[in-house]
């Protein structure tokens, strides 16, 4: 193990899902297509919320910074996919290859924290909506989002200084698309063992805490919901909160598949496929859920196209 540390800087190699050539033109279009489609449709949503005052309340504010945390995740990872193909060229620096898992910890943990925000909005606005904008003032609002962004930096910041008091050896492939923290710490020469514990916190605590947080809101929620005697209400009810439930059960549901994948399979492919489900096509699918399912998202979309005018209808949203 001593002779194969690696003394000069190392680089890493990222395998990817495959390095045959064939299919090298398949693999750019399909990236491309997916990253162009994930970039303006969360734009999209973006220009939606600010060009309409009526989208100026706490939901379509951390709605907002949800695509533009989306089009953050993509643009750290999917751009070197794109120039390492077309260069044909898989390496991607030290420095790079810290900087990107620096930055994917940062952008996933705070859609992660954001979720769980969203999730106590909705909470607020059913199930004590008289005080809805006394609790959900502006000011809260900024705070939250800042907040998360803080607990997400000092983890990200962490997790990446522990990972520079590694050495590497000289075999420094990775069975991935993207840096991401654990292939990165498999590869070390030295001990690892603080590094693991420190993930399998992090992970419980900054994962956990968001879910339990997203669970609790929810069960309120449905408590409160299932009070309401019509049928009608009930609806309109669940109806404010259902576009956030989709995209909750698509990044948990995409994220346990990872885990999943990692636990029970050991082939390489398989682990790459569910990871970019996770990190790739749930951001895009995102702005397609809440602009498809969200009757006031669906009409200032129709004013911007077609420059008809809308009636809007009291939300909580």
């Amino acid at each position: 193990m001593e002779g194969r540390k690696q003394t000069a800087i190392p680089k890493f190699l990222l395998l990817g899902l495959t390095d045959d050539p064939a299919l090298q033109p398949l693999i750019f279009s399909f990236f491309l297509s997916l990253y162009l489609v994930t970039i303006l449709g969360n734009l999209l949503i973006i220009l939606v919320i600010s060009s309409d005052p009526h989208l100026h309340t706490p939901m379509y504010f951390f709605l907002a910074n949800l695509s533009f945390t989306d089009i953050c995740i993509s643009t750290t990872t999917i751009p070197k996919i794109l120039t390492n193909i077309q260069a044909q060229d898989q390496s991607i620096s030290y420095a790079g290859c810290l900087s990107q898992m620096c930055f994917v910890l940062i952008f996933g943990g705070l859609e992660n924290c954001l979720l769980a925000v969203m999730a106590y909005d909705r909470y607020v606005a059913i199930c004590h909506p008289l005080r809805y904008t006394v609790i959900m003032n502006p000011h809260l609002c900024v705070l939250l989002v800042l907040l998360c962004l803080l607990v997400t930096t000092v983890n990200a910041l962490l997790h990446s200084l522990m990972v520079l008091r590694l050495s590497f050896c000289t075999d420094l492939e990775i069975a991935h698309f993207f840096c991401e923290l654990t292939q990165v710490i498999t590869l070390a020469c030295s001990d690892t063992l603080i590094n693991n514990l420190l993930v399998f916190w992090g992970t419980s605590l900054f994962a956990g805490i968001p879910l339990s947080r997203i669970i609790f809101s929810y069960a309120q929620i449905v408590s409160s919901i299932l009070k309401i005697r019509s049928v009608g209400g009930r609806y309109k009810a669940f109806s404010t909160c259902g576009s956030h439930l989709s995209v909750v059960s698509l990044f948990y549901g995409t994220g346990f598949g990872v885990y999943m994948s990692s636990a029970v399979s050991d082939s390489s492919i398989k682990n790459v496929v569910a990871s970019m489900m996770y990190m790739v096509v749930s951001q895009m699918l995102n702005p397609f859920i809440y602009s498809l399912r969200n009757r006031e998202m669906k009409g200032t979309l129709g004013f911007l196209f077609t420059g008809k005018k809308k009636v809007h209808s009291p939300s909580f949203l």
